[in-house]
């Protein structure tokens, strides 16, 4: 879609909580700068009572924004308008307004979201069918079925 974009998103906050102080420094690391104490423990140096409770209270922290939907959103968003903006060489403002979300609280609602995001670009005449679809997931489902034809049989 030229004016918007659609994600769905399966927040594991359990799964978050229970990775270790490593597991939430080299997600972090993969994708954000770190700080200087994290930093001095990936080196091996030796820290003081003090900075292991900064440690802990840093990685928290990232812990939190790691699982945190408007943290994901905001750093998105923001990346994406900064590549939009600098190839347009404008500046200013390029979202409407904040972002969007909704609870899908059973499979139905998952379904029938997944459904609606599939179809957006065919309904809004962007494709001609679902296998036309450019950078939406349902295009890496018809490969999956294409190469496991027998997965799909089974379930039916």
């Amino acid at each position: 879609m030229n004016n918007h974009y659609h994600l769905v998103l399966r927040v594991d906050k359990d799964r978050a909580q229970a990775w270790s102080i490593d597991e939430v420094i080299g997600r972090w690391y993969h994708l954000y700068n770190g700080h200087p104490i994290v930093d001095r423990y990936l080196n091996g140096g030796e820290l003081s009572k003090g900075a292991l409770l900064k440690l802990e209270s840093i990685t928290q922290k990232l812990r939190n924004r790691l699982f945190d939907i408007s943290w994901l959103m905001k750093n998105l968003n923001e990346r994406i308008a900064r590549a939009a903006n600098k190839e347009e060489n404008c500046k200013g403002r390029y979202w409407e307004g904040r972002y969007k979300s909704q609870a899908l609280l059973d499979e139905t609602a998952m379904l029938s979201c997944m459904i609606h995001v599939d179809l957006n670009p065919v309904r809004a005449g962007v494709s001609n069918n679902l296998a036309e679809s450019d950078f939406t997931s349902i295009q890496e489902r018809i490969r999956q079925v294409k190469i496991h034809p027998q997965v799909s049989q089974n379930k039916k």
